[in-house]
C-alpha cells in the first residue's frame, strides 16, 4: 500500500467517523442497528488471523538457522513477555490506588444500577483451573484450531510445525518456500477487507452513541481518563527505558509505525495491524526469523496495554462497589491476572471476558458491576495502541538480545537520514 493510498484511506476513516457521530446523535434508534457492521468486519479479519499467525510462527521457528538458537529465541521472548507482564499489571494496580478513578461514587454503582434502573448481571463461567487452563490449550483436532477461538491452540501447532520443518533439511525448505508463497496471498486477503474499515468505523462509533448517548459514558470517563493516562506513562517510562536499553528511543518507534497505529484507531483491532508491522520491523533491522516468532507470539502473550486495563478496571470496580482490599487482595488480584491474561489474546472483546474471568476467580469484587464498562469499551484505544508498541519494542529487545539487530538500519528507518556503508577492507587498507 503506498502513502498516498494510506493517507486517502485514513481521510476515508475519519469522515466515516464523524458520520457515525453524526448518526448517532440525531438518529440514535438507527444507528443502533449499526454494530453488525463492525462485528462483520472483525470477524473478516478474524477468519484470516489464525492462519496468517499459523504461516508467520512457522516461518519464523523454521526460518531459524538450527533448533538450539530457536530454542534460545523462544525462551528469551517468553521471559520478556512474563517479565512486562508482571510490571505492567502492577502498573496497573499502583495506577488505580493512586488515581482512584473508582472513588466518589454511590454505593450502588457498581452492583448493576445504572441511570435508576437494574441492569441484567453478567453471566459469567465458571473459573478454570490451572489444568482445565492448560489443557484448554492442546486442540481436539489439527483443524480445530483454527475453527475455534483460542489463538493459543494455534501457536502450539505453529511451534510445533516450525520445529518439525526445520528438522526436514532439504524437504524442508521447499515447504517453508511454500509457506512464504502462502502468506503473501494472506497478506493480499487482509488488505482487501482492510478496505471495508471505513464502514466499520461508522458503524461501531454510531452505535455507541446512539445506544448509550452521549451523556450515558460521563460517569466512566475519569476511568477512561485514568487508563489512558497509566498507559501513556508506561509506554513513555518502562517501554522507554526498555527500548533505550536496546538502543532504540521510543518515540521515533512510534513515530515509525504511525501508520499501523493509525489503523488499530480506527478499526479497534490490533490485529488489523500485524501484516504492516511486520514488515516495517523487518525493515527496521530486525532479523525475520525472530519477527516472524516474537510478534505474532506477542500477540497473546505481551499485552501491556490488557494487562493494565484488567488490573484498573478491577480495581476501579472495587472502588466504586465500596470493598475495600488490603495488601493480600491485591497480592491475589497479581497472581491470578497473571493467568487470566493469557486468555486475553488481541480479539476483540477477549480483554473483557477475561477481566471477568479476574472478578469471578477473586470472589471478592461484585461481578455484576462490569456490565458497567461494556459502555466505554469501544473508547480504550489506548488498551490496543500499548499493546502494539509494547510488541514493537519486544521485537527489538529480543533481536538486540540475540545479537540480531542491525542497527546501522534501525538508525536510518527512524532518523529517515541516509546512513553511508560501512568501510570495507579495501577502503580501510
Amino acid at each position: 500500500m503506498t502513502k498516498k493510498l494510506l493517507h486517502n484511506a485514513i481521510v476515508h476513516m475519519a469522515l466515516a467517523i464523524a458520520a457515525g457521530m453524526l448518526l448517532g446523535y440525531f438518529f440514535p434508534s438507527i444507528a443502533a442497528q449499526m454494530k453488525p457492521l463492525s462485528d462483520g468486519f472483525l470477524r473478516l479479519i478474524g477468519m484470516l488471523i489464525g492462519v496468517l499467525i499459523f504461516c508467520l510462527v512457522v516461518s519464523g521457528i523454521a526460518g531459524l538457522q538450527n533448533r538450539l538458537q530457536a530454542t534460545q529465541v523462544g525462551v528469551k521472548a517468553i521471559i520478556y513477555f512474563e517479565a512486562m507482564t508482571l510490571v505492567s499489571l502492577m502498573a496497573g494496580i499502583v495506577g488505580a490506588l493512586l488515581l482512584q478513578p473508582g472513588k466518589g461514587f454511590a454505593p450502588g454503582f457498581a452492583s448493576g444500577v445504572s441511570n435508576g434502573a437494574v441492569q441484567p448481571a453478567l453471566q459469567v463461567p465458571p473459573a478454570e483451573s490451572t489444568a482445565d487452563f492448560l489443557l484448554d490449550i492442546i486442540p481436539s483436532t489439527f483443524a480445530g484450531a483454527f475453527t475455534g477461538n483460542s489463538s493459543l491452540q494455534v501457536l502450539l501447532l505453529a511451534l510445533l510445525t516450525g520445529i518439525a520443518l526445520g528438522r526436514s533439511g532439504e524437504r524442508g525448505r521447499d515447504l517453508l518456500a511454500l509457506m512464504e508463497a502462502v502468506q503473501q496471498v494472506l497478506h493480499g486477503m487482509v488488505a482487501m477487507v482492510l478496505k471495508l474499515a471505513p464502514l466499520a468505523a461508522l458503524g461501531a462509533v454510531a452505535f455507541v452513541i446512539g445506544r448509550y448517548g452521549l451523556s450515558s459514558v460521563l460517569p466512566l470517563l475519569q476511568f477512561v481518563a485514568a487508563i489512558y493516562l497509566v498507559s501513556i506513562l508506561f509506554v513513555c517510562i518502562v517501554m522507554g527505558l526498555v527500548a533505550r536499553a536496546a538502543g532504540c528511543n521510543i518515540f521515533r518507534l512510534i513515530a515509525y509505525v504511525k501508520e499501523e497505529l493509525l489503523l488499530v484507531v480506527f478499526t479497534s483491532s490490533s490485529m488489523a495491524a500485524l501484516p504492516g508491522l511486520v514488515e516495517k520491523m523487518e525493515k527496521i533491522g530486525c532479523a525475520k526469523a525472530v519477527v516472524r516468532l516474537v510478534l505474532p507470539t506477542g500477540y497473546s502473550f505481551n499485552l501491556s496495554g490488557t494487562n493494565i486495563y484488567i488490573a484498573m478496571a478491577a480495581l476501579f470496580l472495587a472502588q466504586a462497589s465500596h470493598v475495600e482490599l488490603g495488601v493480600w487482595q491485591l497480592l491475589s488480584l497479581l497472581g491470578v491476572s497473571l493467568l487470566t491474561s493469557k486468555s486475553a489474546t488481541s480479539v476483540a472483546g477477549s480483554a473483557f471476558v477475561a477481566l471477568a474471568a479476574t472478578l469471578a476467580s477473586l470472589n471478592i469484587i461484585p461481578v455484576a458491576g462490569i456490565v458497567l464498562l461494556l459502555g466505554v469499551e469501544r473508547l480504550m484505544k489506548c488498551r490496543s495502541l500499548t499493546n502494539v508498541i509494547g510488541n514493537c519494542v519486544a521485537c527489538v529487545v529480543v533481536c538486540a538480545w540475540e545479537k540480531s539487530l542491525d542497527r546501522r538500519a534501525m538508525h536510518q528507518a527512524l532518523s529517515g537520514k541516509a546512513v553511508p556503508p560501512a568501510p570495507s577492507a579495501a577502503d580501510q587498507s
